[in-house]
């Protein structure tokens, strides 16, 4: 019947003879608490109440976040004095960061293209020509992944500058091949596009099957790798087959109406420094060539040596899934020893917060720290820690990385006799496991028993403890 504390306070306890009360509020302190205390939560040493969100399967990230903080900051208003919104733990700002910075190396990927065109072609109308095409493919390469449900998100732009390098090519080839049947047979822009898409249509479509049978089959594979390459594979290909679609049907209009009949250039000048250094190395490599056309002999031996060279370097390089990449975020696990309670977990979480905060206050947002819970499971003899850095700009050098402080923090907690202490960098993408690194599971097949069982567990410890 009762639901408020100041209900509570006016329980009465005792009536004295003389005919006063003794109630609650007179012998006790009164307040809200907790409705569970299996869990505890601490942000940077203050108490917190914690809520985690996760994405529903197709979700978009950003979208949802934006909703969130929308109506977190609405909700907000009605807080109590002295209770703050804070966000330890958001994936927000790398997404957007790594988009922007690929962001930034498509348009540099098209203003060099521009430039490199210029250069080699030396006409500013030829040049203008391919570089039309790239805004018109990528306008369709948009329209294309939105039917078919994909996002703007770092594969699909990864695709999209790999194919402005690519989806160039196909513009050129019909700029070049239209400059060169105007200069050898004398035509009209207009006829000699008409003359040099007779002649290298075939080429073209060759040129993207050969393409689309690369980088397709990327779509086909199965598990979290497919995941993880299918949206790269489709909006490559959908690229290239819209660059072709461009170089047969625009290309050619805008060369028959832009280009103008070509004249012998100068002599002198940078232009014809280049044309002429460019020719030495052409001519260079075509005498390279027939010299190993007629040395076929050791044309083959170079050619195994080469690839035994491959294969030596193929198989010492290591590898890997995915790279480690500063997310700035550092996830944390505590595990306790048997039959610790909360309240030594709760205290080896402080220790954490105040080594970090104290080593690395400058470069450090947040530590959110949790009691009782931890990605192993729940108890109270585990916890859980999570390190949020400051913006990547504040924190320059190799020396402030994700992966550099949380390796130096487990190095400082290693021999920590209270509990075993991991800081771990999150992995590249979220949901495949808690950290990077691998997985190693111990199985008594030999049914040996329990106790044989963490005594080898403890062994394998050891031998990798030793291992810097």
């Amino acid at each position: 019947r009762l639901s408020t504390p100041e209900q509570f306070k006016e329980i009465l306890l005792k009536v004295q003879q003389d005919g006063s009360q003794v109630r609650l509020k007179d012998v006790a302190r009164v307040e809200l608490g907790a409705q569970s205390y299996a869990l505890g939560s601490v942000y940077n040493n203050h108490p917190a109440s914690a809520m985690a969100l996760k994405l529903a399967p197709g979700a978009n990230q950003l979208k949802t976040e934006a909703a969130v903080r929308a109506r977190l900051n609405e909700l907000s208003r009605y807080f109590p004095q002295g209770l703050k919104l804070v966000y330890p733990l958001d994936t927000e700002p790398f997404i957007t960061l790594s988009i922007h910075e690929v962001v930034e190396t498509l348009i540099e990927a098209i203003v060099l293209v521009f430039f490199v065109m210029l250069i080699f072609l030396q006409n500013f109308r030829a040049t203008l020509i391919p570089t039309i095409a790239v805004p018109v493919v990528l306008l369709g390469t948009f329209g294309l992944m939105s039917i078919l449900g994909y996002s703007i998100n770092t594969l699909t732009m990864l695709a999209m500058v790999l194919a402005v390098g690519l989806l160039v090519d196909d513009a050129i080839v019909v700029v070049e091949n239209v400059e060169r049947v105007m200069t050898e047979k004398g035509l009209s822009p207009k006829e000699a596009a008409r003359v040099s898409m007779d002649e290298i249509s075939g080429a073209l479509v060759g040129i993207v099957l050969v393409l689309t049978a690369v980088f397709l089959p990327m779509a086909a594979f199965g598990g979290s790798t497919g995941i993880i390459y299918r949206q790269f594979s489709i909006t490559i290909v959908a690229a290239m087959w819209l660059s072709v679609l461009v170089a047969m049907v625009m290309t050619p209009a805008l060369c028959a109406s832009m280009l103008k009949p070509t004249h012998k250039g100068s002599d002198r000048g940078p232009a014809a420094w280049f044309n002429r250094t460019f020719d030495r190395l052409t001519n260079g490599y075509a005498k390279g060539v027939k010299w190993m056309i007629g040395a076929p002999i050791i044309s083959m031996l170079a050619f195994v040596v080469l690839t035994v060279l491959v294969g030596f370097l193929f198989i010492r390089v290591p590898g890997g899934f995915l790279p480690d990449e500063d997310q700035g975020i550092i996830f944390g696990q505590v595990t306790m020893r048997n039959g610790a309670t909360q309240e030594q977990t709760a205290a080896v979480n402080r220790r954490i917060t105040d080594y970090v905060l104290k080593t690395y206050g400058q470069y450090v947002q947040s530590v959110f720290t949790m009691s009782g819970f931890s990605f192993a499971g729940q108890g109270q003899s585990a916890g859980a820690f999570f390190i949020r850095m400051k913006p990547w700009d504040q924190r320059p050098g190799s020396a402030h990385t994700t992966m550099t402080v949380s390796r130096e923090i487990m190095m400082h907690f290693w021999t920590d006799p209270e509990a075993q202490i991991f800081a771990v960098n999150p992995p590249a993408v979220m949901e495949l496991g808690n950290a990077t690194g691998f997985d190693l599971e111990l199985e008594d097949t030999g049914h040996l028993g329990h106790d044989a069982l963490l005594a080898a567990r403890n062994q394998i410890l050891r031998e990798a403890a030793k291992n810097p």
